[in-house]
């Protein structure tokens, strides 16, 4: 039997000393090489060009999906014959780009609108100063959430900018949702296409011979990982629901390092599914067509693969074109911004189809309305040197009071109601760069991470606990209660014992009259976390980001200002620089 195809692109010569070779090797020879040829040490196709067009790939990421995405971006560059670089807006300035041929932007919009926190400088002066950009090829790729009004706000900022400044514009922008893929993988063919010289680039032969599929875990191929145990970390009497989960990466071929996320892809809970239903007066036994044409009945595309909670103006547009309802035409107006922000507000999707399509709707017309349900991304509490095949979150079961009833966040009560021990959870893991232990174990470590925001920070003593390093560490922890909110008190306790967590200060807001916060800690000991920052301590934030990031950045600035004698200015400058040199990183969601 020939081992290659009838039409491959050999002489009979050199396939039949191809196939003599292929049938000589065994299966680890013929993986090793089948990797060889893949990784882009490919074999030029007669007659292809062999000039390599430079290529710059920028990005801008937050929780590092534009990493990521900017990373695929120059493995497939290089494949197609580009010599592709990738750069971080953190690390370089507009000026830098009037030398650039061909730029490819990948950028996410942080929070309502905002450029993520490692572009802030570099948004800054592109919207502000001048460069001559008449040279440049580009196009951007624009992440960001639709649940917020300002949807891909910075992407859409700096494509135009871009072509303000004299940019060529060669391929439109996109404007990816949560679910992305598709749009990245069409945005950045169109993108190679349109950059590649007149006859194309180097074409590389793909076609390898295989010993069948290896099974590789991902986003695109969660992982089914077991759930080893949950155990409750509040008190009886406590106001919060805060879970420890431990899974299982067994036979996953997952990795981590301390600072990276799990990805939880949930399941929405029956009773979620039950309201939508009935609010768009249908049964679920309706058969629907999902994207890439899969056929589903309406009950399972519901439950396992659409968002059915997270309200927003482009789901309000949606239904509007349905129902042409008079009020909605008015809140999605211009005059209705503020009205439209009022209703938002403690709303499901349930309410909207209850409040503008009172009869009912189709089930291509629900389906029509739903983005695909995203996976959540969750700090991870855990060293692998200390839990091999292990991997722990610490996660707070979210339930509140909206404005149509009880309401719950469908993966935190997934993990809380829906999942026992013993059960499978679809998960992979999340490269988070941008948040990880200094290189020196020598190296001081403040952290700050109040609430749920203190996982990683388990994870970062368990680290080098593990290493035997001897750099100093220092925790701030906050909650609400001592008795009832103190998570992981006893592996700190033993961790001081030990050393390997050097100092530990608390906060407790509601065990005493007046607000105690973990920004309060720190201006108490402001001479002594000034002392550490000189020492070359690295400063870690995780947790809220509207208020307690915001706050402790504050008390940051103000203890710089008083024990280093300096104007505010000056001091501002110093925390910039601490971003700058990666000694001052932030996990904040």
């Amino acid at each position: 039997m020939s081992l290659l195809p009838e039409q491959s692109p050999f002489r009979p010569d050199q396939k039949k000393s191809l196939e003599s070779l292929l049938s000589s090797m065994d299966d680890g020879q013929r993986m090793w090489l089948g990797g060889f040829l893949s990784a882009g040490v490919g074999v030029q196709v007669s007659g292809a060009s062999t000039v390599k067009v430079p290529l710059t790939v920028l990005y801008g990421t937050e929780s590092g999906n534009s990493e990521a995405l900017a990373d695929r971006t120059v493995k497939a560059a290089k494949k197609r014959g580009f010599k592709p670089v990738m750069k971080n807006m953190s690390e370089c300035v507009p000026a830098d780009m009037e030398k650039v041929e061909n730029l490819l932007v990948v950028v996410s919009t942080w929070g309502d609108g905002d450029p993520p926190e490692s572009a802030e400088e570099f948004h800054q002066v592109l919207m502000s100063e001048k460069a001559d950009l008449s040279g440049v090829n580009y196009s951007v790729c624009a992440l960001g959430d639709t649940s917020y009004e300002q949807f891909c706000e910075t992407g859409k900022q700096i494509d135009a900018r871009l072509a303000e400044l004299g940019g060529k514009r060669v391929v439109d922008r996109v404007d990816c949702d949560v679910d992305y893929d598709e749009l990245y993988e069409g945005w950045v063919e169109k993108a190679f296409a349109a950059l590649e010289p007149q006859g194309g680039g180097v074409g590389f032969v793909d076609q390898v011979v295989s010993n069948g599929p290896s099974v590789e875990y991902g986003k695109k191929n969660p992982f089914p990982s077991e759930l080893l145990d949950k155990v409750l970390l509040n008190g009886e009497r406590s106001a919060k629901e805060t879970w420890h989960y431990e899974l299982s990466l067994e036979g996953s071929g997952m990795n981590y390092e301390p600072g990276d996320a799990l990805a939880v892809v949930a399941k929405n809970a029956p009773d979620m599914v039950e309201g939508i239903l009935g609010a768009a007066k249908l049964v679920g036994s309706e058969e629907v067509e999902l994207k890439g044409g899969h056929q589903k009945l309406l009950a399972d595309a519901l439950r396992e693969d659409l968002e059915v909670t997270s309200l927003s103006r482009s789901v309000l547009k949606k239904l509007n074109e349905v129902v042409g309802n008079d009020r909605l035409t008015r809140l999605l107006s211009d005059e209705g911004k503020e009205e439209l922000k009022d209703y938002l507000w403690g709303r499901w999707v349930v309410d909207a189809i209850g409040d503008f399509a009172p009869d009912g709707l189709e089930a291509g017309q629900l389906v029509g309305l739903l983005r695909k349900l995203p996976p959540r991304l969750y700090s991870i509490a855990s060293s692998p040197l200390a839990h091999p095949d292990e991997v722990h979150l610490t996660v707070a079961s979210v339930r509140y009071d909206g404005v149509g009833g009880a309401r719950k966040g469908v993966a935190s009560t997934y993990l809380a109601d829906l999942v026992n021990k013993g059960d499978e959870v679809s998960v992979f893991t999340h490269l988070n760069k941008g948040f990880r232990l200094p290189e020196s174990g020598d190296t001081p470590i403040l952290m700050v991470g109040p609430g749920t925001g203190v996982a990683p920070f388990r994870a970062f003593v368990e680290h080098r606990a593990e290493l035997g390093v001897s750099g100093d560490s220092w925790l701030f922890f906050g909650d609400q209660r001592y008795s009832y909110d103190f998570l992981y008190q006893l592996e700190w306790q033993d961790h001081l014992k030990s050393g390997a967590l050097s100092r530990l200060d608390v906060a407790f807001s509601r065990d005493q009259p007046e607000k105690v916060y973990v920004q309060h800690k720190m201006l108490e000991r402001s001479r002594e976390v000034y002392d550490w920052l000189e020492r070359g301590g690295y400063f870690y934030v995780c947790g809220d980001a509207s208020r307690m990031a915001h706050d402790v950045h504050e008390a940051l600035i103000q203890i710089v200002e008083k024990e280093g004698a300096v104007s505010r200015e000056e001091a501002e400058g110093y925390v910039a620089n601490l971003k700058k040199e990666k000694r001052y990183q932030r996990d904040v969601y």
